[in-house]
């Protein structure tokens, strides 16, 4: 008998890891951390190489992080590793004009002495993000399965069979989709998506710049799409232009000169001569909104959830919030012993994040549309809204808090508190 071939009852419950996360990203690095520091078994499927980028390596890509997020990363104890190179957002303008003439004098102006947590986010740049929680993931017990992909998935009623894309097949309780808004694990799930292309592209460079930018960022609305300039660390910017895409394709052939020139009358001389530092990119802008966070033993998060447009830097914050409110979820379920690739416990995270997201997807298509045209009655519309909205101290605190993530129900991570 005990050289019998094992039962097939026996094989179906065994299980290679608990939770499955296929993609290596910023979402899919902190979900590990986040439930492999509950004691979950979690295996990272990475279709990238081991990254080898150092930290030292600039090229100018940077992220807008809210207080809730930089609390999540703390209570990971990522945040000590990368604190050094935040640069604090301490004030945000948002302004309204057009290209060569300057913003309209109605402003909307955020300040963080208005609320009592400190900066209202901080700008870190990617090269100091994503080795950090790459160092974090190594030196941790979470299985990581690099230059791989998921390209199967079988769920039944205890778990889920992943078939990898160099012949390996897993058995896990839950499989997490951190794949991007062309996910194939949700695609393979049944989950359709609903969304749209903007017919605009945005052009991502850092600048270096004369003057202290004094920890300000800055949203100025144009007829094309909006212009972000996020502070970095010492005379440094982050920028996000936003231009029409057949527009944005011809700048992004030029030369380095010539595309400073396109760049000046937009960004204006407020911080003196600018010059270009790093990398530059380009990203088409479209929104992609998945009509499920949840299928058959899945559950999605960040982009292959909800890919909305970076108006108001918020993607990579929904994301982390997507993180913490969903590892929080699994870990909350084992606790009370329940399966936690069972529907009824992850619908608990889809009705929790749902409402959230599609009110940040319609907020931000809405304020696209409203700000990205040259309509002379809209126009005059959005300077008087900018106007109101700053002479009116309860609702510009409001918003601070909102662009701060500091409010609705938010979980434990995004309190800084463990899971």
């Amino acid at each position: 008998m005990d050289n019998a071939a094992p039962s097939a009852i026996t094989i179906f419950m065994t299980f290679d890891t608990d939770i499955l996360i296929a993609g290596g990203g910023l979402n899919g690095t902190t979900l590990a951390l986040a439930l492999s520091s509950a004691g979950f078994h979690v295996t990272l499927v990475d279709p990238q190489p081991k990254a080898t980028r150092a930290a030292n390596d600039f090229d100018g890509r940077g992220y807008a992080l809210s207080v809730a997020s930089q609390r999540v990363l703390k209570a990971l104890n990522i945040w000590p590793v990368i604190a050094e190179d935040a640069q604090p957002i301490l004030e945000i303008k948002v302004t309204d004009g057009r290209a060569g003439e300057g913003p309209s004098p109605m402003m909307l102006a955020f300040d963080h002495a208005e609320i009592e947590e400190g900066p209202m986010g901080f700008v870190v740049e990617d090269r100091h993000l994503r080795p950090a929680l790459l160092a974090a993931v190594d030196a941790s017990d979470i299985t990581q399965l690099n230059d791989c992909s998921v390209i199967g998935q079988t769920p039944d009623s205890n778990g889920i069979t992943v078939t990898l894309s160099d012949g390996g097949l897993l058995r896990a309780r839950l499989l997490v989709g951190c794949d991007g808004k062309a996910s194939t694990v949700a695609s393979r799930a049944g989950i359709s998506r609903m969304g749209w292309q903007y017919d605009q592209t945005a052009l991502v460079c850092a600048i270096q710049h004369e003057r202290p930018h004094n920890a300000t960022a800055h949203q100025f609305f144009m007829p094309p799409g909006p212009l972000a300039i996020l502070p970095l660390t010492g005379n440094r910017a982050s920028i996000v232009w936003t231009e029409k895409t057949a527009r944005a394709a011809a700048i992004a052939d030029l030369g380095d000169d010539a595309y400073l020139n396109v760049l000046r009358p937009r960004f204006g001389d407020f911080l003196g001569d600018i010059s270009l530092a790093g990398e530059r990119f380009s990203y088409p802008l479209g929104l992609s909104l998945a009509k499920s966070f949840i299928g058959p033993r899945v559950a999605l998060v960040g982009d292959a959830a909800h890919a909305v447009h970076p108006i108001a830097g918020q993607g990579l914050n929904a994301g982390l919030k997507d993180v913490a409110s969903l590892a929080e979820v699994l870990t909350d379920a084992i606790r009370l012993g329940e399966d936690i690739g069972r529907a009824d416990v992850l619908s608990r995270y889809r009705q929790w994040r749902r409402f959230d997201t599609a009110t940040l997807a319609i907020a931000t298509d809405g304020f696209n549309r409203l700000f990205s045209n040259d309509n002379g009655f809209l126009r005059a519309i959005r300077d008087i809204g900018l106007g109101a909205a700053n002479a009116i101290p309860g609702l510009r605190r409001g918003l601070i808090r909102e662009a701060a993530g500091l409010t609705g129900d938010m979980p434990r991570l995004a309190k800084g508190q463990p899971l």
